[in-house]
């Protein structure tokens, strides 16, 4: 009984089941480092879900809707429920880990069983997941990767293996499936994920520099390679680095060939605009260039007074930071200009801001919101010349994300902004507090921002689908109703018939034949059948002068009314309207087969002189407007494709933004929907062709944001160099 509510029978277990496979024979010394290190995981394990309930009640008390925070609340409920069995889930996986390093040969990177599963393929669902695991590895392998490649070597050195970082049962990839599979039977969505995923980093990877140092020690005391150096500690790893920094260039290190090769380009592009920055400082022999660092510094003090949006206007960032740079001139007194590498990265980033804040394309909001990310983004490209190269760089791609998101903004006042709207304020807040020099803050918000936006996307692709079908379901329908009008005109117009049989064929029938047409279609049997009895009935009740007609007709009526009444059943057409119909419609055949005057003068007929349409939903009067087959219009039409956005200029102030979400082929029509999937308006081919040549609407550009504002930049300062 002194075991119970610990899991000391689990390692019992597993331990036994090491050490009595005839595979699996671990050394002693390995199983010692396992169960310490099971020790210290288990306890992170423990402290992360004791704080997982505070931090999901906190989630739901900031929720915005009540769906939102039921959300938060079950992931409470079913976390709780489950907790043991994560726990047990991951240490299972880990100990199975440790077997399978006596069982697999690592050279030709062959995995254990238990580590090879379905959720590392890559699903477009789990590319959030992925990208936050991808950079917390990243941020693990960054401060304590020495001691684990230490480790690494320990391992190799006694079982005879060649592991690395991606399979060491230690290592934070392992680590982090580990924990990935023992919940993948949480029902919880994919933000409730990443948030656990953040406990996890927080709690258990975050002392992962304890982990690796007591299994070393371990090792090395065992006398497993003992003349390693120990991996420093990370204090004194950070101390150094600072040290390093100070006493040396104080600059970033150095980029690889082809980004320096990259940004060289871009310099030669700039020298014409050099010397904007600080222009009334002459450089002269005596002046002296700060270092990056100290740029660093600076815009770090300017960027805790970006004004608020309302102000923007009047935020000059090269002024501003020409001012700083004479004060600290005037109080070193020393002349202090910016160094040439940095003040082109200034200039090229204060172009890519301008053209993006007089991009038609973005809304007038965003322009606001992005205007306030300009500093951070200098940091970013001071610090990393990569910026510039690579389109996959986080700070990039979290600008082009945020850009994409609100390409369907509407106009949003103060009392109507959305949660789209207030999680970008949020990410450009937390940049303009928290961020200094270390650009991971933007991996890190880029995985929560693309896990917030696709929620959003993947309810409007639901809306969006279910609308597609809706206007597909339509348009078969108008095409049924069309062909059936055009097989009422054909048996109807020009005949002389009694008005109730024409506004039975007009009212009952066509329903008949509709339904038919669109079970099963206009070519088949069935609408066969059913056109004929519509002929055979309207034959029915016509005047005949030749005595064969008479024949005809009584051995045509048994027939005739067993089809009209199949027909009107299937159809669901009013019983008591079908009785009445049927006793004058044998009034009628009564009255043909009398062939008297007295009949004829008893029976009111009328001439169907006009073509018979029947309801519909509203047509585009612009459908019957042509145009010529080069018009503008029309190939500004035929350049769409479902997904482009558009604007519709609905007056001078207000702008409604849109996606074209279905073309329907059936019927021309260009169905057209808001970001959330909803739809807004519907137009023909013609009417939108119309609409682009008056200048209502035009199409927007929905290209990287960031690198169409580059692209641009850098053709006009080629202009410029050719033009000189």
């Amino acid at each position: 009984m002194h075991n119970d509510g610990k899991v000391v029978p689990l390692h019992k277990a597993a331990t036994d089941q090491a050490n009595h496979s005839p595979l699996a024979r671990l050394p002693v010394i390995l199983l010692q480092v396992r169960d310490k290190a099971a020790q210290q995981l288990r306890q992170g394990l423990q402290e992360l879900f004791d704080n997982a309930d505070d931090t999901l009640f906190e989630m739901a008390d900031r929720a915005r809707n009540d769906v939102e925070q039921n959300i938060f609340f079950e992931a409470m409920r079913d976390l709780r429920l489950k907790r043991k069995n994560i726990e047990r889930g991951f240490l299972e996986q880990f100990f199975e880990a440790f077997v399978g390093l006596t069982q697999y040969d690592f050279t030709h990177n062959t995995l254990p069983h238990a580590l090879i599963y379905e959720d590392l393929a890559p699903r477009t669902d789990d590319m959030e997941r992925n990208v936050a695991v991808e950079t917390m590895v990243g941020r693990v392998l960054k401060r304590d990767g020495f001691a684990l490649d230490q480790l690494s070597t320990r391992f190799n050195a006694l079982l005879g293996n060649t592991l690395d970082d991606q399979t060491n049962p230690l290592g934070p990839a392992l680590l982090c499936e580990y924990f990935l599979q023992a919940g993948r039977n949480l029902g919880v969505e994919i933000k409730v994920k990443l948030i656990l995923l953040k406990l996890f980093e927080r709690y258990v990877l975050a002392d992962t520099e304890q982990l690796y140092a007591e299994a070393n020690q371990l090792l090395s005391a065992t006398g497993v390679l003992p003349d390693l150096k120990p991996a420093p500690a990370r204090r004194a790893i950070e101390r150094a680095a600072a040290t390093a920094d100070s006493e040396e260039s104080q600059d970033p290190p150095p980029a690889d060939d082809s980004v320096q090769e990259v940004f060289a380009a871009l310099q030669a592009l700039l020298l014409q605009v050099r010397g904007s920055v600080a222009p009334t400082l002459e450089p002269s022999a005596c002046a002296q260039p700060i270092t990056t660092r100290d740029l660093l510094r600076l815009l770090s003090h300017l960027q805790q007074y970006v004004p608020a949006l309302a102000a923007q206007d009047d935020f000059d960032l090269r002024n501003q930071l020409e001012q700083l740079l004479t004060r600290v001139s005037v109080k070193s007194g020393k002349s202090r200009i910016v160094g040439g590498a940095d003040e082109d990265v200034i200039n090229l980033i204060a172009m890519v801001f301008d053209c993006i804040l007089d991009d038609r394309n973005l809304p007038d909001f965003l322009k606001a919101l992005i205007a306030r990310l300009q500093i951070p983004m200098l940091k970013v490209a001071v610090l990393d010349k990569s910026f510039f190269s690579r389109s996959s760089h986080p700070a990039r791609r979290l600008l082009n994300e945020i850009a994409d998101a609100a390409m369907g903004w509407g106009n949003c006042d103060g009392d109507a902004r959305d949660s789209l709207y207030q999680r970008i304020e949020q990410v450009v807040q937390r940049l303009l507090t928290d961020f200094v020099d270390d650009p991971a803050i933007f991996s890190e918000l880029l995985a929560d921002f693309l896990a917030f936006t696709s929620d959003e996307r993947r309810r409007s692709e639901l809306l969006e689908q279910r609308l597609r079908d809706a206007e597909e379901g339509r348009a078969k329908t108008d095409l049924a109703r069309r062909r059936v009008e055009q097989a009422l005109n054909q048996a109807l117009l020009g005949k002389v018939l009694p008005p109730s049989v024409v506004t039975f064929v007009q009212d009952a029938w066509s329903k008949v034949l509709l339904l038919t047409c669109l079970k099963h279609g206009d070519q088949s049997a069935e609408w066969q059948a059913d056109v004929q009895t519509m002929t055979q009935l309207i034959w029915s009740v016509q005047r005949h002068e030749d005595e064969q007609s008479s024949l005809r007709l009584l051995a045509l009526v048994p027939g005739l009314l067993k089809s009209l009444r199949d027909g009107l059943t299937c159809s669901a057409f009013d019983p008591f309207a079908t009785s009445e119909f049927f006793s004058e419609l044998e009034a009628l055949h009564v009255r043909v087969l009398e062939r008297s005057a007295e009949a004829d003068e008893a029976t009111a007929l009328v001439e169907v002189s006009q073509q018979i349409v029947l309801q519909t939903a509203d047509e585009d009067g612009m459908a019957r407007v042509r145009l010529p087959r080069d018009d503008a219009g029309l190939r500004q039409v035929d350049q769409l494709r479902v997904g482009s956005w558009v604007a519709f200029e609905e007056d001078e102030e207000h702008t409604l933004r849109c996606k074209l979400a279905a073309i329907i082929e059936a019927t021309g029509k260009y169905v057209f929907v808001d970001r959330t999937g909803m739809k807004v308006l519907e137009r023909s081919r013609i009417g939108l062709a119309l609409e682009f040549r008056r200048g209502a609407v035009r199409a927007l550009d929905d290209t990287l944001l960031f690198d169409r504002a580059l692209e641009s930049v850098l053709g006009n300062l080629r202009r410029l160099n050719r033009a000189k």
